[in-house]
């Protein structure tokens, strides 16, 4: 019999050509629903088994574990997500991957596949070139491409291997045991950055007699090993969040790997008695679903203490900064980067408000301080109170200026906007009353009753307005804002208290608090609560519970 060289370029070529369907194909269903699997990872994962159940639903359907888990970190960053239910969907993952290996088992080798992939590529090309105006035909588009270059990239990688299978001698490999195997599953997968695409490989070389089932289980249990490779390297200049899920994932896959691989042929045997399985492709992708499986049910129960156990991790990797959600997170899913500004928006407030009643000393005890260590005691804290909220707005800042550059929905730029007015009001409602911080001590160390009687009544103001605006604040709030009868208040309120301090004027001694100090403190107050007001209206608008 003729020799007939190996094609390394035709096998080359058809990985790459699967690679790329895999990546059109991702990027086609996140066109046409990726939004709908933001929210069932964020609605379906606040329980661990629900996690799993929605990882394997949504990787299966996405045919990507690394845009799932990309997911999972943003939803964990921003607060939607405990680790131990992100720690469930990366498990879940792990076995939705397996998914892609049932299609090519079931379709791939049981018919000319070639001759599958061209009307799916006609019909995607024609869709995504020529209906781009269409944005749904055109993301159905990349979809059809993607799934036609997959089994064309299947088609050129089966075809190279049949043809030199008679002639590939793999004793050379098999000498050295199955750990052989196991290695060289995980090098490859290492190497080409797709455990997808290595079981295709694994498929391939059982389909054209090139291994035997234990040889080639062994290679893709190396691959559940290789394939943690790509979190890994991610993880390296990432978040401790990131680094967390990383290194769950490794002893994951490891774990069960080095367990499974010490009884492979005995798990091997007893599945092929068991399922009756005559078909070794089928056989190959059913013990790669159970040995996902297998991982699912050894750490499930265990899960609470490995959450535990991953927080004491990479204390040192926590991004620096004030804000608390968008420093763990990228601008990469925009409707998850809102929701993160959202929740620092609801702190932005509570430190508003505690910095303006502690300007205040909202005690109810217009007491003056004891002692030089009190008085100096109290600027500082202030001054630290109003620095933290100067650097949370430079975070937000450089944040929001990231995010326009994503690709917004009309809704997000909206939403994006509000938020950034609610920010400017809340920063300049505090900057209000820092402006007039030495008024308030002034007055307070000061015999005026009527300025200290002024105080007296601003104070309780502030306490109204601010202890008011919680509720605006409140995701579950049914409260509705109208900005227009909240600056009546604050105006009517102005021309009271000014009212109040000209009535008294006549009975005021030249050593008494001057009246400009009086009228600008008042002035600035009241301007305080208008921008607050402003807030909570901008506040409701970005929520979309108001609407214009």
């Amino acid at each position: 019999m003729q020799n007939v060289p190996f094609d390394f370029w035709m096998f080359l070529a058809g990985l790459g050509v699967f690679l790329f369907g895999m990546r059109h194909l991702e990027e086609g269903i996140k066109g046409l629903a990726g939004k709908s699997f933001q929210k069932i990872i964020k609605r379906f994962t606040n329980k661990s088994w629900k996690g799993i159940l929605t990882g394997t639903f949504v990787t299966a359907i996405l045919q990507s574990s690394s845009m799932v888990t990309l997911l999972v970190l943003a939803f964990l960053g921003a607060g939607m997500l405990s680790l131990k239910n992100a720690l469930g969907v990366v498990l879940g993952a792990n076995l939705g991957t397996t998914f892609t290996a049932w299609i090519v088992a079931t379709l791939g080798f049981k018919m000319n596949i070639a001759d599958f992939s061209f009307p799916l590529l006609a019909l995607g090309i024609l869709s995504y070139l020529f209906l781009e105006s269409r944005p749904f035909l055109k993301n159905l588009g990349m979809f059809l491409i993607g799934f036609g270059l997959l089994f064309l990239g299947l088609d050129f990688m089966k075809d190279a291997l049949d043809a030199v299978a008679d002639q590939i001698d793999m004793t050379v490999v098999s000498k050295f045991g199955l750990w052989a195997f196991l290695i060289l599953g995980l090098v490859v997968t290492a190497l080409i950055q797709s455990s997808s695409a290595m079981i295709v490989i694994i498929l391939s070389a059982l389909n054209a007699g090139l291994v035997d089932v234990y040889q080639a289980f062994a290679m893709i249990i190396g691959a559940n090993i290789g394939t943690t490779s790509t979190l890994l390297l991610g993880s390296i200049a990432g978040t401790a969040d990131k680094k967390r899920l990383a290194l769950a994932n490794v002893i994951f896959n490891a774990t069960t790997a080095i367990i499974i691989f010490i009884f492979l042929k005995p798990v091997v045997d007893k599945v092929y008695l068991i399922f009756e399985m005559s078909d070794p492709l089928m056989e190959l992708v059913l013990l790669n679903t159970l040995l996902n499986l297998a991982m699912i049910f050894l750490f499930l129960p265990f899960l609470g203490v490995f959450q535990q156990f991953l927080k004491r991790r990479f204390k040192n990797a926590e991004p620096s900064g004030e804000t608390l959600y968008i420093k763990n997170i990228t601008t990469e899913f925009p409707e998850v980067a809102l929701k993160a500004i959202k929740e620092e928006l609801n702190l932005v407030y509570k430190y508003v408000q505690d910095f303006i009643q502690n300007c205040f000393v909202v005690s109810g005890k217009n007491q003056k301080s004891s002692g030089w260590k009190s008085l100096f005691q109290t600027a500082v804290n202030l001054n630290e109170k109003y620095d933290k909220i100067k650097r949370i707005e430079d975070e937000l800042t450089t944040f929001y200026l990231q995010l326009q550059e994503q690709n917004l929905t009309e809704e997000e730029s909206e939403q994006l906007t509000s938020n950034m007015i609610v920010l400017r009001s809340l920063v300049y409602s505090a900057k209000d009353i820092k402006d007039v911080a030495h008024n308030i001590k002034y007055v307070l160390e000061s015999e005026d009753q009527i300025a200290l009687e002024i105080l007296n009544k601003l104070q309780a103001f502030i306490s109204q307005k601010t202890d008011e605006g919680v509720q605006y604040f409140q995701e579950t709030s049914t409260a509705k804002v109208n900005l227009e009868r909240l600056i009546e208040e604050n105006e009517s309120f102005y021309n009271d208290i000014i009212s109040y301090l000209y009535l008294h004027i006549k009975s005021r001694s030249k050593n008494d608090v001057s009246i400009s100090t009086i009228t600008n403190l008042i002035k600035q107050t009241v301007s305080s609560m208008n921008n607050l007001s402003i807030a909570f209206n901008a506040n409701q608008k970005s929520t979309g519970a108001l609407k214009e």
